[in-house]
C-alpha cells in the first residue's frame, strides 16, 4: 500500500497538493484524525489489489489533538511495520507569506481565537507540527510559488517518483533574497565571474547563450561545476541507502539570474544521465520577468 501524508502549516498549500493527488488517482482524505490512520492502513492492507485504498493520500494538520500529534512518530513506525510505503510531504512558507495569504483570503486560522492573534497562531502551529516536520521525506517551501507551480512540483517530484528512487531538485536562488528553507545542500557560486557587470548581459539569464559563453570562457566555471558534480556523485548514493527519497540542491549567486542559473542547468543535465527524476527550478527568474528586468 502506498500512503502519502501531506502536512504543513495552514495556508502553505496542503489543499492544493491533496487535490493534485486526487486528480492522479489517489484516495484522498482531508484532515484525518491521527488516531484513525493506523486502522485505515490496516484495512487497506487487507484489500485485494487493486483496492481503492491501495494508493492513499491523507492531510494531517494542527486541527488534530496536540496529544495525538505528539504521538505521531510511534504511529509512523507502526505503519512501516505493517508494510506500508509511507512518504511524508511537509509544506511550509515564510511567516510573512502565510500572513499575507490569510489577510488576502480573509480566512480564520484554525488556532486563532479572541485570545490568540493570527501571528501567534502561525507560530504555535509550527511547534505543534514538529513531530511530522522532522520525519518529512520532502519539504516544500511554497513561498513565492503560484498554485500552478506547486501543482507541477507535486506531480513531478512526488507522483513522478518510483518507490526506492531518489528524486533530485536543483534550484537556483539569489542570496539577497535569502537561502531557500527547503535546501538539503547549498552551494555558493558568487566567486565565479559575474556577468552582471557586463552591461550588455544584464537582460540575459544563465540559460541564454551570451551568458553561457561569458561563463565558459573562464576555466574556474568548469572547475566549480565539476567539483560540485563530483561531491554529489560520491554522496547521493549514501543518502539513497539511508532511505532518503528526495534531495534538494540549492545553488546561489547574488541575484539568482546568471551564475546560479547556469550552474543548476549544468548539474541538471549531468545528473539526468544517472537519475530518472531530476528537476531544475529557478526561484528568481519568474519575479525578474514579472518586473520586466529580463
Amino acid at each position: 500500500m502506498k500512503l502519502i501524508i501531506v502536512s504543513g502549516r495552514s495556508g502553505s498549500g496542503k489543499s492544493t497538493a491533496l487535490h493534485v493527488l486526487e486528480d492522479l488517482g489517489f484516495y484522498c482524505i482531508d484532515n484525518l484524525p491521527i488516531g484513525l490512520l493506523l486502522p485505515l492502513a490496516r484495512e487497506a492492507a487487507t484489500q485485494e489489489a487493486p483496492g481503492r485504498l491501495k494508493r492513499m493520500a491523507v492531510s494531517i494538520d494542527a486541527r488534530n489533538l496536540s496529544g495525538e500529534l505528539a504521538n505521531f512518530e510511534q504511529i509512523y513506525n507502526q505503519l512501516r511495520d505493517i508494510g506500508a510505503s509511507v512518504d511524508i510531504v511537509y509544506l511550509d512558507a515564510a511567516e510573512k507569506s502565510l500572513l499575507q495569504r490569510f489577510h488576502a483570503t480573509r480566512r480564520k486560522h484554525p488556532l486563532s481565537d479572541e485570545n490568540t492573534s493570527l501571528r501567534e497562531a502561525i507560530e504555535s502551529e509550527k511547534a505543534l507540527l514538529e513531530p511530522l516536520s522532522k520525519l518529512a521525506d520532502l519539504y516544500i517551501n511554497t513561498t513565492g510559488l503560484s498554485m500552478y507551480e506547486l501543482r507541477d512540483m507535486v506531480k513531478q517530484r512526488v507522483v513522478g517518483r518510483k518507490d526506492q528512487e531518489l528524486a533530485l531538485l536543483f534550484q537556483s536562488f539569489g542570496y539577497k533574497h535569502g537561502v531557500p528553507m527547503d535546501s538539503d545542500y547549498v552551494f555558493d557560486v558568487r566567486c565565479l565571474p559575474n556577468p552582471y557587470w557586463d552591461h550588455s548581459l544584464r537582460k540575459y539569464t544563465g540559460t541564454d547563450q551570451p551568458v553561457i559563453e561569458f561563463l565558459e570562457r573562464e576555466p574556474v566555471t568548469a572547475d566549480m561545476v565539476a567539483d560540485i558534480s563530483r561531491l554529489l556523485t560520491n554522496w547521493l548514493p549514501a543518502f539513497a541507502d539511508s532511505n532518503r527519497s528526495y534531495m534538494t540542491i540549492s545553488v546561489g549567486c547574488t541575484g539568482g539570474q546568471h551564475r546560479s542559473v547556469y550552474v543548476c542547468e549544468q548539474l541538471g543535465r549531468h545528473f539526468r544521465e544517472h537519475y530518472r527524476n531530476v528537476q531544475v527550478r529557478h526561484s528568481e527568474l519568474p519575479h525578474l520577468q514579472a518586473r520586466g528586468e529580463i
